[in-house]
């Protein structure tokens, strides 16, 4: 099952970060390049513990949709998104938080299982990996640009 692991440094507060990491407009916003809307359950707002959002967007040129709940959260440190329905055979991100010196290191770890079992393999070792962690950096430049004031 591939795994990435992308750590990204920020120039502001631990519970900026946080929050900002787990908007759901700030996440549309990261993702307008595939039309990516929130569709149901939590659409708009900071999701917290328990609570799920459905996901619709367009990569490879088809609609997908898919829901993810909040399956763990300890302000300001750490949440865990997990997928509950969609086109993965599994998917599970955990997002950690720390300061160091002025900065808070944001850590993504990222990991998902492809469906069709063989062919599933294949997309992930031929492109679903790179794919998903290019999707990450660009969510993760629009986070520190939006914590940064930049």
């Amino acid at each position: 099952m591939p795994t990435i692991i992308l750590k990204t440094l920020i120039n502001a507060p631990m519970g900026q970060c946080f929050d900002l990491a787990r908007s759901i407009d700030l996440h549309v916003q990261s993702m307008q390049h595939c039309g990516e809307q929130a569709i149901k359950g939590k659409i708009s707002g900071l999701i917290n513990l328990g609570e799920s959002v459905s996901w619709r967007a367009k990569h490879f040129g088809i609609y997908f949709e898919m829901t993810n709940k909040i399956t763990t959260l300890e302000y300001p440190n750490s949440f865990i998104d997990e997928m509950i329905r969609g086109p993965f055979k599994k998917l599970h991100h955990q997002h950690l938080f720390k300061t160091i010196d002025t900065q808070t290191e944001m850590t993504d770890i990222f990991e998902f299982k492809a469906p069709l079992d063989i062919l599933g393999w294949l997309a992930e070792k031929l492109f679903l990996t790179r794919y998903m962690k290019q999707l990450l950096v660009v969510r993760n430049k629009v986070i520190k640009r939006e914590a940064e004031g930049v």
